[in-house]
């Protein structure tokens, strides 16, 4: 059963994060954002300028009180300590920004809007270093790599996943995650919905080298970096709907996915993926074929063959039972916890424990 944290917000919560303090911040519709302690109980809450749904929270990694938030086009910094409204606000993005992304030095943020565009905020003077423009639809998640501050990757509704070093304008590699014609053909021939592979969410595992993303077709595929190129590890079935939110656990390599069919679920890929790296870290700590999947170096195309369609089990299945807008991790008072936010106004906590 799940504990429930309310009367932090008046409307649907759209995202979470967890600094390490254990403080929980969440982000609502219309501007709403509050600061929780690790029982749930709430310390603060402000209502950001303009009241544009706040659609991404995340605290730094090296200042725990420092808090950055995207709502709209505006991007805020806030100090917890003192919630009484932002401490500076940039507007960078033209367009509505979906996810916000800090690197581990805390120098760097990227932000990613509706536009497909990436923006690269120097964080010590506070302008715009890069504009990485690829996506050619709305780009709805970025993320910095663990050990690599000035690498990243990102995906997007266009069915795109790209590698990025800041280095450069353009990624140094690009997959397209389409499935091709004649099996899409196939199944809606068939009276199947066929959902094409738009991509909501990614994350990175602590080693670096390996991240996962959700996709609308309910796949979860896992990808690992060599070099200035990444591959598709593996690929499954993780929900009925739309994946709309993958998280890898501190722990090499557990995954949480949260998905449009209401269901939370954890996954183990070391087998898969964990025995091709080496000497990996072990650290304890959205919305909105089988031909090869099509990938290109600097606008190259290249073909590539991968575990499309392995048969993973879930370790842990909970059965949310709402529409999920974003998950957490959190360890409280020495247990492990993950966080929902769903359409509610209330977050979700429960507790986890794999089978």
């Amino acid at each position: 059963m799940a504990v429930k944290w309310t009367n932090g917000h008046s409307s649907s919560i759209l995202c979470l994060n967890v600094n390490k303090e254990g403080l929980v911040a969440s982000g609502a519709e219309r501007g709403e954002l509050t600061i929780w302690n690790e029982e749930g109980i709430n310390l603060g809450q402000i209502q950001l300028p303009r009241a544009d749904d706040v659609t991404c929270v995340v605290f730094s990694p090296t200042y725990p009180s420092r808090l950055y938030t995207s709502h709209g086009e505006t991007i805020s910094m806030l100090d917890v300590r003192s919630l009484k409204g932002p401490v500076e606000c940039f507007r960078l993005n033209e367009e509505e920004i979906n996810c916000l992304s800090v690197n581990e030095t805390d120098s760097v943020l990227a932000a990613a809007d509706d536009s497909g565009a990436i923006k690269i905020m120097n964080l010590e003077n506070k302008k715009v270093s890069r504009s990485l423009r690829r996506h050619s639809n709305i780009c709805s998640s970025v993320a910095f790599r663990p050990q690599r501050p000035q690498s990243l990757v990102s995906c997007g509704l266009d069915m795109k996943v790209m590698l990025w070093n800041l280095q450069k304008a353009h990624p140094l590699w690009t997959m397209t995650l389409q499935e091709n014609e004649a099996e899409g053909a196939e199944q809606q021939s068939a009276g199947q919905f066929f959902n094409p592979p738009l991509a909501h969410s990614l994350s990175v595992a602590a080693c670096g080298n390996v991240f996962g993303c959700g996709g609308e077709d309910g796949k979860i595929r896992i990808f690992r970096v060599t070099g200035v190129k990444f591959e598709q590890e593996l690929g499954f079935k993780g929900h009925t709907l739309g994946v709309s939110q993958v998280l890898f656990l501190p722990e090499v390599y557990w995954l949480l996915s949260g998905g449009n069919d209401g269901k939370v679920l954890l996954w183990n890929v070391s087998n898969e993926v964990g025995k091709q790296l080496k000497s990996p870290v072990k650290s304890i700590h959205r919305r909105k074929a089988r031909t090869p999947t099509s990938t290109k170096r600097d606008g190259e195309p290249n073909a590539m063959v991968t575990k499309e369609h392995a048969i993973v089990l879930p370790k842990l299945s909970i059965e949310h039972g709402e529409k999920v807008n974003w998950i957490s991790y959190a360890e409280i008072k020495g247990f492990r916890r993950v966080l929902v936010a769903d359409q509610s106004s209330c977050i979700s906590v429960y507790p986890l424990t794999e089978t």
